[in-house]
């Protein structure tokens, strides 16, 4: 901790104020939080390798030159042993994501978006960033290579077949090893391969560069990113701890992501977010054939989830840390949908692992499964234009006032629609009685439509998503034209049985779909819940 305290005071001439110690995770590197007399942020890291901390912060002022959204190296130490760096916050895209892993997978459309825009941010890191890289700095090696496989399938029979007690013959495995790795390291790649690239170590974050401390200013002078589908500050994903990368193919990267055993996605999101990372490739190199690419992708798949279950083993069973035996159960189900694919050319080790998914140990929990969990058509972004022969209207005595506010309410039909108090008497009346009810079941009769569990029963059954792309394009037109003409009211009013879930449901996502859309001040009401918001115009 000392040479942390020393580089501070050097880089910001004074000892930091306060100091906290931030959670590690499976790395031997320490990081902290250092604040100055101000209140001003950074992180100290110190290492145990030289090696390691080297290539973190030659890849950092690599990235960044490349204009990639990586945390800024701020001071080095003479012996490269530890070092400063731009505070990104605390918020993970893994913190962001919590709700979904805790519905088993049921990620609703505001995590599927983080997810969609941190999925098309890595061809960026991987094929720019590759840009006149000098990989001899990469640790603790330069290129993904044959060497470099059979060393992670050996970790993970060392590690894990071994510890688990399963009969197997080394000499027929080693075989179908070697042929896997040939088949892995056949095709040259000039890409950077991230290696650990995972939820937590993206960060989603609200202080872009130049930092606080290097502009010599207050955490005042942020730059902040709305949530692209409302309900709070979501910043932009910025990339951390790709110390261990190195040349190598890109689909490593896409398997580790999708795959992360813990994360749960299911078949249909990483469907679509292999998609995304597809689209998003193509701005950067021509891209293989789908088949091709989705063959290819399928032995990384397989590769990367015996690679985590070997370190799994070693952290879990020799390390006896709880958080890695609680990784396994999942791992061995993407291990178990992986062998019944039956398409991988290495049948002595498809069994074993075919045996493996079948010991008692393994065997998996009867759980509920849903299926249409994910997986819902986002409308579209384009604002309504107005046609050129329109020209600007002169016959009303609303145009030209502006700014446009735009309220919205929920309520109940019994106690009857809501008053217009602007006195325009224009807007829209939602009749949300059509859609599926979660009033109607017990655990959600005293939660409402601003609760996670309502929200993913919605969006689960997905009537409220094809009721709402149909308001949404309608309620886009209106605004964009009345914004177009300098009108400064409109209304939104959505009712059902209670006004509890359906009606505040809608209310709010078409309050936060208009607020993120056109920046404009808007009010929402839940009149019976007597829940009143105003996002503020941008």
């Amino acid at each position: 901790m000392e040479p942390l305290i020393k580089l501070f005071q050097q880089y910001c001439g004074e000892v930091p104020a306060t100091t906290e110690k931030l959670a590690g995770a499976g790395s031997n590197r320490q990081y902290y939080r250092l604040t100055d007399s101000r209140g001003r942020a950074i992180i100290g890291v110190q290492g145990t390798s030289k090696d390691e901390n080297h290539a973190f912060v030659y890849l950092a002022r690599h990235f960044a030159h490349r204009q990639l959204p990586v945390p800024k190296v701020l001071a080095v130490s003479d012996d490269e042993m530890c070092y400063l760096q731009e505070d990104l916050g605390s918020m993970s895209l893994f913190d962001a994501l919590r709700g979904g892993r805790e519905a088993g997978g049921r990620y609703n459309q505001k995590e599927k978006q983080l997810l969609v825009e941190t999925i098309r941010q890595l061809p960026n890191i991987q094929i720019r960033g590759a840009r006149g890289l000098d990989w001899n700095n990469c640790y603790p090696q330069p290129e993904f290579d044959v060497d470099s496989v059979l060393f992670d399938l050996n970790y993970f029979k060392y590690c894990f077949l071994k510890p688990v007690d399963i009969d197997f013959h080394e000499l027929k495995l080693e075989a179908n090893f070697r042929l896997f790795a040939k088949d892995l390291t056949s095709e040259p790649s000039d890409s950077f391969l991230y290696r650990d690239f995972q939820a937590r170590n993206v960060m989603l974050c609200l202080t872009p560069d130049p930092s606080p401390v290097e502009r010599g200013e207050g955490n005042s002078n942020v730059d902040i990113k709305a949530s692209p589908t409302g309900g709070g500050l979501v910043g932009a994903p910025y990339f951390i701890d790709f110390q261990g990368g190195r040349k190598g193919p890109f689909y490593y990267d896409l398997a580790s992501f999708l795959w992360q055993a813990s994360a749960k996605y299911s078949h249909k999101l990483r469907r679509e977010l292999v998609y995304e990372y597809y689209n998003s490739l193509r701005n950067y190199i021509e891209v293989p054939a789908p088949r091709h690419f989705v063959q290819r992708l399928s032995l990384f798949v397989l590769f990367r989830t015996l690679q985590v279950l070997g370190a799994y083993g070693f952290r879990g069973y020799f390390e006896r840390k709880q958080h890695f035996l609680d990784s396994i159960p999942p791992a061995i189900q993407n291990l178990r949908e992986l062998v019944k694919l039956d398409a991988f050319p290495y049948p002595y080790m498809m069994d074993l692992l075919r045996r493996l998914t079948q010991l008692p140990q393994f065997a998996p929990k009867e759980e509920p499964v849903a299926e249409r969990a994910d997986g819902y058509k986002t409308t579209e972004s384009d604002i309504y234009k107005a046609h050129p022969k329109d020209g600007p209207a002169t016959f009303s005595k609303y145009d030209g006032k502006g700014p446009l506010v735009v309220r919205i309410f929920s309520f109940s039909y019994r106690k009857g629609i809501p008053e217009d108090e602007s006195g325009n008497g224009g807007g829209y009346v939602f009749d949300c009685r059509s859609t599926h009810n979660p009033g109607r079941y017990e655990p959600y009769k005293q939660l409402t439509g601003l609760d996670e569990p309502v929200i993913r029963f919605l969006e689960d059954d997905g009537e409220i998503l094809t009721f709402l792309d149909s308001i949404y394009k309608l309620a886009d037109a209106h605004v964009a034209r009345y914004i177009q003409r300098g009108f400064t009211s409109l209304m939104f009013s959505f009712g059902c049985t209670g006004g509890q879930h359906r009606s505040v449901y809608s209310a709010q996502h078409l309050a936060e779909h208009i607020h993120e859309k056109f920046g404009i001040e808007v009010r929402v009401c839940h009149r019976e819940q007597n829940i009143t918001q105003t996002f503020a115009a941008k």
